[in-house]
């Protein structure tokens, strides 16, 4: 797993939770629409995560094209 995408993936997936956690800690009304955005960003983070076709580096063929 590459430093990078861990990093993003728990930037996206701890900031979902947080989205979550202050749509029921604050009182309005209106904020209900912070889980519309907190649950996508959860999953594309864990996406991310658990992504592992991205560490594999495919090889070149230069046979051309048999």
């Amino acid at each position: 797993m590459n430093i990078s995408q861990l990093i993003v993936g728990l930037i996206m997936v701890i900031g979902g939770f947080i989205l979550i956690l202050m749509s029921f800690l604050l009182k309005e009304n209106n904020v209900k629409f912070l889980i519309i955005y907190a649950i996508p960003l959860i999953i594309i983070g864990l996406f991310i995560l658990l992504n592992k076709k991205e560490d594999k580096i495919e090889q070149i063929n230069y046979g051309g094209g048999k």
